[in-house]
């Protein structure tokens, strides 16, 4: 990397920043250090007001200010726009493109780029719904003679970040693309459309659902649901597209026509065929079951957690959900939602149905954490005399373990009869009197929590001294 390299002093200016790609690498730059600045053609700046960034107000102004410049616009917007941009960016800058298709974009940055630009082709092999860069591809074409400087520094950012690297040319990347986005896309956006074509009941079919048919609906209503406009320039610009479109489309009619006769020796062969040539079934078919069973042991985990207290977080809202666990079915869960700290009870608000495909199951010490912040906690002392020569740390430790307990400190520690307060801790000559003070979740029964507790010192050898105050 350029020693000479500093983050925080690197100006970034994001083309179609307010867009959802653009605004994920705002925050993306932003983690970082970088001055990030965005600009879009709608001039949302209440976009760039919740990023915590600023817009470009005057574009012509923040070009020739900004060391790294990046084209984030639609497909069939991209030349244009770096063609208004590029000349006005300053020696020793850098100019990228996000876009989905290589070939185009980076000849325009090559032609109108001046000499003393540097120029590096770009693509985020994911989209703005992925949480992190981290196990991510990113796609990058460097250009002989056009990026020799930056090109290591946009390197080491992604593969620091987590992301996986691939260098390739414009051709090459285009060439493949037409089948990775080009095939995929239109075949799963060709099933959803027959579906609408059929008048098939989507919803009705998941009560029969293989874990296949349930996959494949969720990639095919994943790709419905996002930009179609998107889709449809991945479609249409790429012009190794409709090479692959005339061969699936062929294969499809083929592969009908042996159905319709019948032949069920043409279609295994067709089918042996494939299998030959895809070379990689035996490690597909151990992915696709390590897909499943993690759905199924995700299902299994949260119906067997049916009565007990859980917690979820919203996979795109971000907010938290804990409760205790009433009802779980095929998509859906059922909550009665604990009642956090200052709320007043109110049993009618505290059921809430929530969608499985939108949560997360919070981790044993997330949900801890969240128990220990939001609810209302019972405190308890516990005093003791302990036996003679014992630690009252190592006691404490012990009795930590109970995992009811929100905290659980000393509080007092005490010697002789007469329970004389210690001034060192480290006397062992009498025995010692020591106060453990604990903090009983609120959603647990603070009375038999208590009763555990105490069971276990008298276990460890201590006597109960007096009688136990109560908080709450």
């Amino acid at each position: 990397m350029n020693t000479d390299y500093d983050a925080g002093k690197t100006k970034v200016l994001i083309l179609g920043g307010t867009g959802e790609m653009g605004q994920w690498f705002t925050r993306f730059f932003k983690e970082r250090g970088y001055e990030v600045t965005v600009w879009g053609k709608g001039g949302k700046i209440e976009v760039a007001k919740k990023l915590d960034v600023p817009f470009a107000l005057d574009l012509e102004a923040v070009i020739p200010e900004s060391d790294i410049v990046i084209v984030s616009v639609p497909i069939n917007a991209t030349e244009e726009t770096i063609a208004e941009i590029a000349p006005k960016m300053k020696a020793g800058s850098i100019l990228m493109d996000f876009t989905s298709i290589k070939v185009g974009p980076v000849e325009a940055m090559r032609k109108f780029a001046p000499k003393d630009v540097e120029i590096l082709g770009t693509h985020p092999m994911f989209g703005p719904t992925i949480p992190t860069i981290r196990g991510q591809t990113v796609i990058l074409v460097p250009v002989k003679g056009y990026s020799e400087k930056w090109f290591p520094v946009i390197r080491q950012l992604f593969e620091e970040s987590g992301a996986h690297v691939e260098i390739t040319t414009a051709e090459e990347h285009d060439r493949l693309v037409s089948v990775v986005q080009g095939l995929t896309h239109f075949a799963y956006i060709a099933i959803g459309t027959t579906i609408d074509r059929l008048d098939f009941d989507v919803k009705k079919s998941r009560k029969f659902v293989s874990p296949v048919y349930s996959i494949m609906l969720d990639f095919v209503g994943r790709i419905l649901g996002q930009n179609p406009y998107l889709y449809a320039l991945i479609q249409m610009e790429n012009p190794g597209v409709p090479e692959v479109h005339e061969a699936f489309i062929k294969e499809c009619e083929e592969l009908s026509s042996l159905v319709k006769a019948h032949d069920e020796e043409g279609f295994v062969r067709k089918m042996k065929a494939a299998a030959r040539k895809y070379d990689d079934t035996s490690h597909a078919l151990r992915r696709s079951d390590k897909l499943i069973n993690s759905r199924i042991i995700e299902y299994e985990t949260i119906l067997n957690s049916t009565g007990k207290v859980c917690g979820f977080s919203h996979i795109y809202s971000g907010n938290i959900h804990v409760g205790r666990l009433e009802k779980v079915r095929p998509n859906e869960i059922v909550l009665m939602k604990l009642v956090s700290k200052g709320t007043a009870p109110n049993i009618k608000n505290r059921f809430i149905t929530l969608k499985l495909e939108n949560l997360r199951p919070l981790s044993e010490a997330e949900l801890r954490e969240w128990r220990k912040e939001n609810l209302e906690h019972s405190v308890r002392d516990i005093s003791v005399v302990i036996p003679e020569g014992a630690d009252p740390e190592v006691v404490l430790r012990a009795v930590s373990t109970n995992k009811h307990l929100a905290d659980c400190k000393i509080s007092d520690i005490y010697k002789g009869v007469n329970g004389t307060l210690l001034e060192k801790k480290g006397s062992t000559a009498e025995k010692l009197g020591v106060t453990y003070r604990i903090s009983i979740f609120g959603d647990c029964d603070a009375d038999s929590v208590e009763t555990e507790v105490t069971a276990l010192l008298c276990g460890l050898g201590c006597r109960i001294r007096e009688k136990n105050l109560k908080f709450s």
